[in-house]
């Protein structure tokens, strides 16, 4: 069951990267998102379900963890804030509006590597660094609430997918 776990977790990411290369529009079905998060609520049963791993299916379940959070997040994140805002999801100035925080992708998959690292390492402390660098770096554009409320829900959304990417890491280890 262990192997499975780490199968269905080494799934994620490819299906995330899938998601992703093949979105075409902003604002479609968010059949990847709940297919990701699908994928990652079986890899972590199986993962709960298992006995511990060994030294080095732990070690590559971290690897495919901290991949699961970079590549996973971002389709689920993008959905997360297409709900948020159903009706001006394409609206100009909207929080859908891809032009509001421009370069989020990039910043969101740096932060979502950097949460699951740091949390696999043992360095719990390292998530308000990573918080507090992603906030200063927003910090001028966030005086638009649209750019504020978009900001607060893709960085929520981003920590808690890197969070349970991890958690299912560790749940090989036990």
């Amino acid at each position: 069951m262990t192997v499975l776990a780490l199968v269905a977790l080494g799934l994620t990411p490819l299906l995330g990267g899938v998601v992703l290369l093949g979105r075409r529009e902003r604002g479609r079905r968010p059949w990847g998102a709940l297919s990701l998060v699908a994928l990652l609520a079986v890899s972590a049963t199986l993962a709960w379900g298992a006995g511990p791993a060994g030294d080095g299916v732990a070690a590559a379940g971290a690897v495919v963890a901290v991949l699961a959070a970079g590549l996973g997040g971002g389709p689920v994140a993008t959905a997360v804030l297409t709900a948020a805002d159903p009706t001006r999801a394409s609206a100009a100035g909207g929080v859908g509006d891809p032009e509001v925080l421009r370069g989020g992708a990039w910043i969101g998959v740096l932060e979502r590597v950097a949460v699951a690292g740091t949390l696999l390492a043992g360095w719990p402390e390292g998530l308000p660094v990573v918080l507090a660098v992603k906030g200063l770096g927003r910090f001028a554009e966030l005086k638009a609430s649209a750019a504020a409320e978009r900001f607060i829900i893709g960085t929520l959304t981003s920590v808690l997918w890197s969070v349970a990417c991890a958690g299912v890491a560790v749940l090989l280890t036990r």
